[in-house]
């Protein structure tokens, strides 16, 4: 086996099970999981409709370049979302579809690193789990950027000395940010591309919660429009990840797609065409349509934002925590052991949420997860409600 696999830490559900290993919540309480970032809202009817009347499709093999509408239907959403200009998205040569944000991450780091010198990839601390395994098993180091209050959840990208900076291939930004909702302003990936630039690194960018923010004045911007903003027409080094698991709430569909500089997107193509992984092509057409419809979206996103407005108010007199820019997660301060926390929760509440420092590795002398848990807003408004209610009972006992 590839020795590599031995350096992969547990997974964070593996240890949230062995955290509430032999608690017996009380009987009478139904389960609420807030654990994990998976949308409970229904599925977008026309969605499974487009895919039910394509089933008949699954008698052809897909191509792992996608279907030429699929592309096309991607590229417009861009440049709808977020108002890069018409015809400014080459469909052919700067889009690639992608069985989910998850799996197109870990393969995009196993493309993208060169064995043959030293290689680093720089990332948030905390994250999502898959930046930091892909890294491992292509044979690079993480290097941990810690997101914390001080630093308004945002990696301090000043922070990172010229030496670090020569070694990085790779530097990994995610925007809402997973578990903060912190949003990287414009400005700062401006200053993320004059960096990449500067020490010849790429930027692969996470928006897949990009569809979800609470100020609907102010919506995340992608990584694409900075690369206009500063001239990078061909949108040079940078690669967008996005995802209708979150946008439309399948994330059963297992679709999204890869996006940005055409250099890059051909050598992903060569492979992934090795790597076996096309989109089925009910998946593709059933995707065209969500691509191309922007309501149900925005119904969407008003369902989390109803669901903050109810939760943070009844939280926030006895719980440090405040409604994030964007993404579906509560990120609250505890001011105590997490896994603790945790777990009591658990016993006394029958309610599952995930401790902070799970999500997190100790870098520059602390963890930033620690005293920190992840709310998962996934469920519906009344069950969050709930939600909120057992936490509150929780803590006036404590």
């Amino acid at each position: 086996m590839n020795p590599r696999i031995a350096q992969l830490h547990s997974y964070p559900f593996e240890k949230l099970a062995a955290l509430k290993a032999g608690c017996e919540p009380p009987a009478g309480l139904a389960h609420i999981a807030m654990s994990i970032g998976e949308p409970k809202h229904a599925p977008p009817a026309f969605v499974l409709e487009t895919l039910r009347a394509h089933l008949g499709a699954l008698g052809s093999y897909p191509s792992t370049a996608g279907l030429p509408a699929l592309r096309e239907s991607a590229a417009r959403w861009l440049e709808r979302r977020f108002a890069l200009g018409a015809n400014t998205v080459d469909a052919a040569t700067m889009v690639l579809p992608v069985n989910g944000t998850r799996e197109a991450l870990f393969a995009f780091v196993q493309a993208c690193i060169d064995p043959g010198r030293p290689a680093l990839v720089a990332m948030p601390n905390p994250f999502y789990q898959i930046y930091e395994g892909a890294t491992l098993l292509a044979g690079a180091a993480p290097c941990y950027l810690n997101t914390t209050a001080a630093t308004r959840y945002l990696p301090d990208l000043d922070a990172v000395p010229a030496r670090v900076w020569r070694d990085v291939q790779l530097l990994v930004l995610c925007s809402p940010g997973n578990p903060t909702g912190a949003i990287l302003p414009r400005g700062y990936l401006e200053e993320a591309l004059a960096l990449a630039e500067r020490y010849d690194f790429v930027i692969a960018s996470d928006e897949c919660y990009a569809d979800l923010w609470l100020d609907e004045a102010r919506p995340p911007p992608s990584l694409l429009e900075a690369a206009r903003a500063t001239g990078r027409t061909r949108y040079e080094r940078c690669i967008v990840f996005h995802s209708l698991s979150k946008r439309s709430s399948v994330p059963g569909l297992r679709s999204g797609f890869v996006a940005g500089d055409p250099r890059i997107i051909a050598e992903f193509l060569r492979y992934r065409t090795y790597h076996g992984c096309a989109m089925a092509l009910p998946t593709q057409l059933a995707s065209v349509a969500a691509w191309d419809d922007d309501a149900h979206a925005a119904v969407n996103r008003a369902l989390y934002r109803e669901k903050f407005a109810r939760v943070v108010p009844m939280l926030a007199p006895i719980l440090d925590v405040a409604a994030p820019e964007g993404g579906f997660y509560l990120w609250p301060d505890v001011r105590e052991d997490d896994t603790v926390f945790t777990r009591e929760l658990f016993a006394t509440q029958n309610l599952t949420i995930l401790p902070g420092s799970y999500l997190a590795r100790e870098a520059q002398g602390a963890n930033p997860g620690a005293q920190r848990v992840r709310i998962s807003l996934v469920a519906g408004v009344d069950e969050c409600t709930e939600a909120a209610r057992r936490i509150r009972a929780f803590l006036e006992t404590r």
